[in-house]
């Protein structure tokens, strides 16, 4: 089997199997023991040496990078979005003939949009203006849940417990935010607006509305940062219970009690699959819920 138990959510530059797969005894032969259980990705932008291939930006060089490399995590992150294409463009092309979806299939997903428009949209942002938003919050909502389901498959990876997932949807979540805001309020109206009308005498006014205004602008910030943070501790938290799980079978191995160990681990692990299963559908709600707060209060600030 695979080597580390918590591949799931650390990203590689390969995808681990079981030896059985790829090894010196496998259906794929090795000529080192350190491919063994590895799927290499291939690295165009590297040379044979591990160099890279491209001129990196200082500023990219500033925070680490210092090269570019191709993961597991891009790599499943592109299959959702073709995936998401190849479900969605057939359904929104029958939508625009005026066919109505028929099927199980087809119905499931109508429900869920509908669920996010009626449920999470207009409740946040206000029947008047949810709708524009719309594309934006069902692509954050399928875009989640397919990577939080993709996380559950054997031999895959959750790409969600990556701060680089995360942070990305979340930092698109803000740049939306403040785009809305600005384009609703103007962009000096936006900003302030952060400041709550208070109607304080003016002795109080002079030094507690820059103190305010700076507290609700890193709050702003901050809250963008935990909507990141949320997603990626439940998704990562998940997997590594049952990365625990699965270890005392391991550790047990030689022992007696591995008899009775073992059977209470695996139905453990299924119990906490399941938990896993609506995990993934809460979490990508809750992503999406608030991503609609923060865009109805920038667009209607109180």
């Amino acid at each position: 089997m695979a080597a580390d138990p918590m591949h799931h959510v650390i990203d590689q530059t390969y995808f681990e199997v079981p030896t059985t797969f790829v090894g010196p005894e496998g259906w794929f032969k090795t000529t080192t023991k350190e491919n063994a259980g590895k799927i290499k990705i291939p690295q165009p932008f590297l040379d044979k040496d591990g160099n890279s291939t491209v001129v990196i930006p200082q500023f990219m060089k500033s925070i680490g990078i210092e090269k570019i490399q191709i993961t597991k995590f891009m790599i499943l992150e592109v299959v959702v979005a073709i995936l998401l294409i190849a479900i969605f463009i057939p359904l929104a092309r029958r939508i625009a003939k005026g066919t109505a979806p028929k099927g199980r299939k087809w119905n499931f997903f109508e429900t869920l949009l509908m669920f996010i428009r009626d449920e999470v949209a207009r409740p946040s942002i206000g029947k008047k203006d949810a709708d524009k938003f719309l594309p934006f919050l069902w692509t954050i909502f399928f875009f989640v849940l397919a990577c939080n389901l993709v996380g559950m498959l054997p031999f895959s990876g959750t790409a969600t417990s990556a701060l680089g997932t995360t942070g990305g949807l979340a930092a698109v979540t803000f740049c939306v935010t403040v785009g809305a805001g600005s384009k609703s309020l103007g962009i000096l109206g936006f900003w302030k607006a952060q400041v709550p009308h208070m109607g304080l005498p003016i002795a109080l006014a002079i030094p507690l509305i820059p103190l305010i205004f700076v507290i609700e602008v890193v709050g702003l910030f901050i809250k963008h940062v935990m909507l990141a943070l949320r997603l990626l501790a439940n998704m990562f938290g998940g997997h590594v219970v049952l990365a625990v799980l699965m270890s005392f079978i391991a550790l047990t191995a030689s022992s007696a009690v591995w008899w009775g160990v073992m059977p209470a681990t695996v139905l453990g692990c299924t119990a906490m699959n399941m938990l896993e299963l609506f995990v993934a559908f809460l979490q990508a709600y809750i992503f999406t819920f608030l991503s609609a707060l923060f865009i109805g209060a920038a667009v209607h600030p109180h």
